[in-house]
């Protein structure tokens, strides 16, 4: 009787294109989806470690995992395992450590022999949205960045195969391919050619039959007028993650950012020029070391004037090797965390405004799952949620639907005539 594997990962959407890779590996190999964590025979967590409230949350979820199951055999890999190898090891029920070098091989070394993966279905691994690996690694030198030491210099795929990669993912039904990386803006910095990611953009959208096409965060330096151009077809998700880590340019400077306000409020301005609703989303970092509560209000003000349609905050982490630890003046710790929540409440303000830009009008969403009142919930191209209720099988479909305001932060669809 084959054996069932459970995934799950955290972090950042690459680590969860990792995993759903593994495990189509894992399925070459003899195994089988578990419907449950209870029933699985091995357990993969994919960890992450870019701060030391992630590496917690790791550690703590492995335990969870572990105590939910105990029969099970568990491969614990990624950033956290690359980071505290022994940590990991030592935990109970761990069979596999498999840090990031041995991620490429992690199928072989559980599976025991090489398999040839089965091809990735929708839903196979939860999602309906294809996440697809183009890019690892960085070469940026910001000084408060862990995971550029996890993960070593910038490594892209060649444009032919990922090409391909998204083509056989439209041919197995993903409705949008999710292009992530550890620095996706710098893909092609490696590959002979002068490719860059206008170039892997332009070329998804004119070569493949991927209905939608989404991209993960890009630093602000790595767009320019080539790609903004891309976020006139109609085929690229209006979304567009810039990680601006501060409003103030002092705390910038710090923390090896290169960039102004300045030059990001104008990268904004291009790019809305381009798209009128272009949902700008960014990260956040907050009690970075020196930063004073006039540079904390400055960077309260300026996220206030940029309007960005959602906001990742974290207050700042120290993190081994990283050159931020050199820094003086550091912000205590409960500082961090009360300037983290103030940002945060302002993003809840700012993605309502840019909510309520939508309300009433018809967009059309990807439909992911149903939920337990068996209602259908889905993604716009802008990443707003909708819940619908219907009585067609909307799975895996992209439908139009009339936006209407609920309760907290999803949409209610209002079903048009024209359904599957």
């Amino acid at each position: 009787m084959a054996l069932k594997v459970y995934l799950e990962s955290l972090g950042c959407r690459l680590n969860a294109a990792e995993v759903e890779r593994l495990g189509c590996q894992l399925l070459g190999g003899g195994f089988t989806p578990a419907a449950r964590l209870e029933e699985a025979d091995v357990i993969v967590l994919n960890t992450c470690a870019v701060t030391a409230e992630a590496a917690r949350k790791s550690r703590q979820r492995l335990h969870l995992l572990h105590r939910r199951n105990p029969q099970a055999a568990i491969a614990v890999l990624g950033c956290w395992v690359t980071a505290e190898p022994e940590a990991a090891g030592a935990q109970p029920g761990v069979t596999w450590v498999l840090p990031n070098s041995d991620k490429p091989r992690a199928g072989e070394l559980i599976v025991g022999t090489p398999s040839i993966p089965v091809p990735w279905e929708p839903g196979l691994w939860q999602h309906t949205r294809a996440f697809l690996p183009v890019q690892d690694g960085c070469d940026a030198a910001c000084t408060y960045c862990y995971t550029r030491l996890l993960r070593g210099p910038g490594r892209s795929v060649p444009l032919a195969t990922a090409v391909m990669q998204a083509q056989a993912l439209a041919e197995h039904g993903a409705q949008e391919v999710v292009l992530t990386g550890v620095s996706l803006g710098a893909y092609g910095h490696d590959l002979p050619g002068a490719v860059r990611l206008s170039d892997l953009v332009a070329a998804l959208l004119e070569q493949t039959a991927v209905p939608r096409v989404r991209l993960s965060s890009v630093e602000p330096w790595d767009v320019d007028d080539r790609l903004l151009a891309l976020w006139k077809h109609p085929r690229l998700c209006r979304q567009l993650h810039l990680p601006l880590q501060s409003g103030s340019d002092a705390t910038l400077r710090r923390m090896g950012r290169r960039y102004t306000t300045a030059e990001f409020a104008a990268l904004v301005e291009r790019a809305r020029a381009i798209c009128a609703d272009l949902a700008v989303t960014t990260d956040l970092i907050t009690g970075f070391p020196g930063e004073t509560e006039a540079d904390f209000a400055a960077s309260l003000a300026f996220v206030e004037a940029i309007g960005f349609a959602r906001l990742h905050v974290f207050p700042y982490s120290e993190r081994a090797g990283t050159a931020a630890l050199r820094l003086p003046d550091p912000v205590p710790a409960q500082v961090r965390t009360g300037r983290a929540a103030r940002m945060r409440r302002l993003g809840e303000t700012l993605a309502a405004a840019y909510r309520a830009r939508f309300s009433g009008k018809v967009l059309p969403v990807l439909w992911e799952r149903r939920d337990r009142a068996g209602r259908w919930r889905g993604l716009t191209d802008t990443y707003l949620e909708v819940v619908l209720e219907s009585k067609h099988a909307l799975y895996n479909t992209i439908t139009p639907v009339r936006l209407r305001p609920g309760t907290g932060e999803a949409f209610i669809g209002e079903e048009l005539e024209t359904v599957p």
